[in-house]
This record gives C-alpha cells, sequence and structure tokens, in this order.
C-alpha cells in the first residue's frame, strides 16, 4: 500500500510543479485561471490489466476563473502499455464553452490486448474455474482472446430553455479486430473464446470482429454542482444509442440506456452520499458479441468504460465477467472528505470512498445456442485439448477429466452479483482525481478480489 501511495504523491507534485508554472495568479475568492497542466507519468495498476507505464497530460483552461470549479476547456492526452498486454493512445477533448449553447466533445482512441479477458456469456450461467484462469507454462490462458479497437467518438448537448434539461446527440465509429489470445506463455490452444466459436455460439462472421457507425440521441436533466466531484444534485440521463450497420450488413440494433445519480451532502458537505442506478439493453436488432460489453456514456469519465464487471460497474468483479444483451447495475458510496489544503498553488483535497455494487445480466445473450450447446453428447465426454507440439491430452481439474459442457455451463441462473470495497481520492482543483480502490466480490466465481490505480470517480 505504501508503494501505491508514493506513486500517486509523486504523479500529483509532478503535475503541480508544471502547473503552477502555466496558471494564472489565484483570484482572492480562490477560484483557478489559466491553463492548469502538466505531463506526468501515467503509472497505475489493476488485478485485470497488470501494472501501467507510460505519459498522460490533462489539461484544463480556467480563462479568468469565472466558470470555477467548472473549466472553459478540457484535454486529455495519453500513450501507455500494461504488463498484461495491453495497449493505450488516446485524445479527448471537452468545452461547454468553444460553441455557445453547446457542449462539444471528441476524443480518438486505440485500444489494443492480446490478452484480453473472455468469461463468456450471461453471468453465473457461465462456469468459472480459477484454476484456468492463468498464464503460466502450466496454464492454459483458457479465458484469454484477443481484442483491439480503432474508436472515434463525438458529441454535442445542449440545454431545453432556461431549464435543468438538456438534449443530446452522438455520433462514433468502431472498428474491431478479435481473435485468439496471442502470448508466449500459453503453451495449448485451447480456450473458452475456441469452444464458443466452434460451437456457433459466437457467429462465424463474428469471429473476427467488424466495423459500424453508431447514432446516439436522448435527454439529460442535471441539478449537480460539479460534475467531476458533486456534493449536491440529480442527474439523470436517457438515451436510444444503436447502428444501421452500412458496412457489414449483417447486425442492425438498437439500445436504450438509462442511467439516474443522486448526491445528497451530510454534515456540512464533508460527507455526501452518492448513488448510481444503471440499466442497458438491446430493444430492437441483434447487436455482434464483441459490442455487448461496451457502456456507452454521454460524458467520458473512464477512457474504456465496459461491463458488467470490474473497475467502471461492479468492483472488485472480474473484467466483463457478466456479459449479455442487456445488463442493470447500481452503485452505492459514501465520500468522505479527510482533509482539504492548499499546495504548491493548487487547492487538494484527499478523500476515501467505502462502497457497495450490485448487477446482473437481464437480456440474456443467445441463450438457445447456447443450452443446445450445453446438451451435445460430444460436449459431454472429457475434452482433449491440442498442444502446440501436436499432442492431445484430456483436461483435467483437480486430477478428474473434464467436460466442455463443465467447462462452459455452470448449471445456475444468473443472479444478483455484488461487491464492496473502498477508495482514496487524491483531487486536484475540483477536476483532477487520482483514485485508489479496493474491493472484494461477494462470491468467489466473481473473482478473488480487485485493485485499480486509476482516474475519477467512476460516477
Amino acid at each position: 500500500m505504501k508503494k501505491y501511495l508514493t506513486i500517486v504523491m509523486f504523479m500529483t507534485i509532478v503535475m503541480n510543479l508544471s502547473a503552477e508554472t502555466y496558471s494564472k495568479k489565484t483570484p482572492a475568492n480562490g477560484a483557478k485561471t489559466g491553463f492548469n497542466f502538466g505531463p506526468v507519468p501515467a503509472i497505475g495498476y489493476s488485478t485485470d490489466s497488470g501494472f501501467q507505464y507510460g505519459l498522460l497530460s490533462d489539461i484544463y483552461y480556467f480563462g479568468d476563473g469565472s466558470k470555477y470549479p467548472d473549466y472553459l476547456y478540457k484535454f486529455n492526452v495519453q500513450a501507455s502499455a500494461y504488463t498484461k498486454g495491453n495497449m493505450i493512445f488516446h485524445g479527448f477533448f471537452d468545452s461547454k464553452y468553444l460553441v455557445p449553447g453547446l457542449r462539444l466533445s471528441a476524443a480518438i482512441t486505440y485500444l489494443g490486448n492480446k490478452t484480453y479477458s473472455f468469461y463468456g456469456f450471461n453471468g453465473a450461467t457461465a462456469n468459472y474455474i480459477p484454476e484456468l484462469d492463468k498464464i503460466s507454462n502450466e496454464g492454459l490462458g483458457f479465458y484469454l482472446m484477443k481484442r483491439h479497437i480503432f474508436r472515434v467518438m463525438t458529441g454535442l448537448q445542449g440545454k431545453i430553455g432556461n431549464s435543468n434539461w438538456g438534449w443530446a446527440a452522438g455520433l462514433s465509429y468502431y472498428s474491431f479486430r478479435t481473435g485468439n489470445a496471442e502470448h508466449k506463455r500459453i503453451n495449448q490452444q485451447a480456450s473458452l473464446f475456441d469452444l464458443y466459436v466452434k460451437n456457433g455460439i459466437i457467429p462465424a462472421d463474428e469471429v473476427k470482429g467488424g466495423r459500424h457507425f453508431e447514432f446516439k440521441a436522448g435527454v439529460v436533466y442535471d441539478t449537480r454542482d460539479n460534475e467531476n466531484s458533486p456534493s449536491r444534485g440529480t442527474n439523470l440521463e436517457i438515451y436510444a444509442f444503436g447502428s444501421p450497420d452500412i458496412f457489414q450488413k449483417r447486425n442492425n440494433y438498437l439500445k436504450l440506456a438509462v442511467h439516474f445519480k443522486q448526491f445528497i451532502p451530510l454534515m456540512q458537505d464533508k460527507i455526501v452520499f452518492g448513488c448510481h442506478l444503471a440499466y442497458q439493453g438491446i430493444i430492437a436488432g441483434k447487436a455482434p458479441y464483441y459490442s455487448l460489453q461496451t457502456i456507452q456514456s454521454l460524458n467520458m469519465k473512464q477512457i474504456n468504460t465496459e461491463g458488467l464487471g470490474s473497475t467502471c460497474t461492479v468492483r472488485g468483479t472480474l473484467m466483463n465477467r457478466f456479459i449479455g444483451n442487456g445488463y442493470a447495475w447500481s452503485n452505492f458510496e459514501l465520500r468522505f472528505k479527510i482533509v482539504s489544503f492548499d499546495f504548491i498553488n493548487q487547492h487538494w483535497t484527499i478523500a476515501t470512498n467505502p462502497f457497495f455494487d450490485a448487477g446482473m445480466v437481464v437480456q440474456p445473450y443467445n441463450a438457445a445456442a447456447m443450452v443446445n450447446t450445453f446438451k451435445k453428447p460430444e460436449n459431454i465426454k472429457p475434452l482433449l485439448l491440442t498442444k502446440k507440439d501436436g499432442t492431445k491430452e484430456e483436461l483435467k481439474l483437480n486430477g478428474k477429466a473434464s467436460s466442455m459442457t463443465e467447462l462452459m455451463y455452470s448449471g445456475k441462473k444468473e443472479t444478483l452479483h455484488m461487491s464492496a470495497g473502498f477508495g482514496i481520492h487524491f483531487i486536484m482543483n475540483q477536476n483532477f482525481n487520482v483514485s485508489l480502490e479496493f474491493a472484494k466480490p461477494f462470491k468467489k466465481q466473481d473473482g478473488l478480489f480487485g485493485m485499480n490505480i486509476g482516474l475519477n470517480y467512476i460516477f
């Protein structure tokens, strides 16, 4: 723990030394003015992705400080990699003031992952065997696949009259490349992804990925006093998004997303209760398997929001452990402001946030194909694995041969998945937020524990 705190403090001090150079003198009311930025090491950790290394910069422009803690413009750039095979190249821009009366945001991102986690579909219905979830000379890399994404996103938001209601619209382009995992220490050619492909659960024309445009439109209600670190107010987002699939002409879909967030101050804002209730699901058509875990948002808080499972949804659980056509989840937390102070001409708050998360798949994916697969006589026989040297051997767990059905099917119905934990947050100028969060799921089938060092509250 001491090691991680040292990393965070190094990051924040470097940012402040640079930020002070480019910030104008702070007004008497404490508002920040001018530019606030500086390149810092992108040093982090996730139990799903490993250690992160690279560079990032969060750049804020506050102008004359009249809108503080709102910024006039925000830029974010990042180039980093993770020890388990991830690569991130990301650029982001956001402003409520560049175009009068409109909020404009845009992002361009490349996410490369040669060892991406894949735990199957429909939550608890998919079996999870911890012994197979590893990369080693003896391990299978059974729950791994390859996935690369190139993504361009744009968004516009505007007010409806003088009310707290607004509208939102956006257009995004996605290019997915998927396939078998690539890692020199995986010594056997077998994975859950392979089994799903061979049994037709993942359609043959989606195995290698695909491209699509996605359109988005909806309404927003917002009374929060601050977007990044609110202490009071309500935020409601209701929007539809979908794709006409003009490239492959095989998957046309329309989805509905609903996000409700409430913040209630306690003890004169020293403690804030926050809750987030969310739903996302298909209301028409069929979405490709590789897009199911993408959680759409109107205002980007994380570079890549996926679920259900792990950092952005049910913290502490395995990444994307609960994937389906639709899911619902909730987050509840108490945000304690431990101390606030000024340091190197910047405003700081250190806070902690004990939390409870829950979620489940409410619309299963390709359920009929999965049931038929589990009932096939050949899938009840011991599974033979082909090793890299061409030899075959039975897959044995705890000394007993295992069948394909046992690997893929738990025999259970989907149920609620829950976790609990706490975080520590170092917040600068009510916007830049370095977070450390730890969580443990209530069930071993959902994972052992999770830890993440990153940016921002998840809602």
